[in-house]
């Protein structure tokens, strides 16, 4: 039976643009028409090279309505089928430095447990950007202008995958405990036992049944679900706190198909 999804539409601004257990520590805002690295790097204390490495940019330019993360350090509360390898290619960093943050004595974490997170070993972006972009880092004056019409730039994959194809679609959430929601996916999946699962429903003319997906800011997931609301490129993302649902609120994210059937 398909699941009558509860879906949160409400606009919210989010400290935390990972996905999961993660705590608002670390900070992240939203660029305004006129913002430059630049300025802030000076705004909130740290530099242009570190906001760069922080999220991913293998340019200075920035755009209006992108999420950026101004801070360093975050915590994340491990759950149910989390690894450190995971958690470690979901931020960017070495296992090995997770272990070392946290004083872990091996690579056995368990569900609850909350984890130290420093951006400032996140890994510089791809030696595939254009070096004329970031030999240098220009002037305030020279950053002063923001592209207001381009696309900001997807965030990758954790793992580098190839993907099948790749699109742009406005990401609402849901969770399985609304009145009347029978907690089963179209395809049998029930979330109610599986409050952990990583589904979205989707349009499956545009994104398969099935599919193998990356959604930028919630992870790796597989297209278990539709609705009535999720046509041509919208999906919806399970997820089974009520509060995190509202947090997600609606926002254009990025899709990467790695698997169809």
């Amino acid at each position: 039976m398909k699941l009558k999804k509860s879906i949160i539409s409400v606009a919210a601004f989010t400290t935390l643009a990972v996905s999961g257990g993660a705590s608002a520590s670390a900070q992240d805002i939203e660029v305004k028409k006129g913002d430059t690295l630049w300025g802030l790097a000076k705004e909130y204390g740290t530099s242009v090279d570190q906001l760069k490495t922080w999220n991913n940019l293998s340019s200075h330019i920035i755009y209006p309505d992108q999420e950026l993360t101004v801070s360093s350090k975050e915590y994340y509360t491990v759950k149910k089928g989390d690894t450190l390898w995971g958690i470690s290619s979901q931020y960017g960093v070495s296992v090995d430095s997770l272990i070392g943050w946290n004083a872990l004595e091996s690579d056995l974490i368990v569900p609850g447990q909350e984890l130290i997170i420093n951006l400032d070993d996140k890994k510089a972006p791809s030696a595939t950007a254009n070096t004329s972009e970031t030999a240098a880092t220009p002037a305030p004056e020279q950053e002063a202008e923001v592209a207001p019409e381009a696309e900001a730039p997807a965030a990758e994959p954790a793992a580098q995958e190839e993907s099948v194809k790749e699109i742009t679609v406005e990401a609402t959430a849901y969770t399985a405990d609304c009145e009347g929601c029978s907690g089963t996916t179209a395809t049998g999946v029930n979330l109610k036992e599986n409050p952990d699962a990583k589904v979205i429903a989707v349009d499956p003319d545009v994104i398969p049944l099935g599919s193998k997906v990356y959604v930028e800011g919630y992870g790796y997931a597989t297209a278990e679900d539709t609705g009535g609301a999720i046509k041509g490129n919208r999906i919806d993302v399970f997820i089974s706190s009520q509060d995190q649902a509202t947090d997600w609120g609606r926002k254009s994210v990025n899709v990467k198909i790695l698997e169809t059937k």
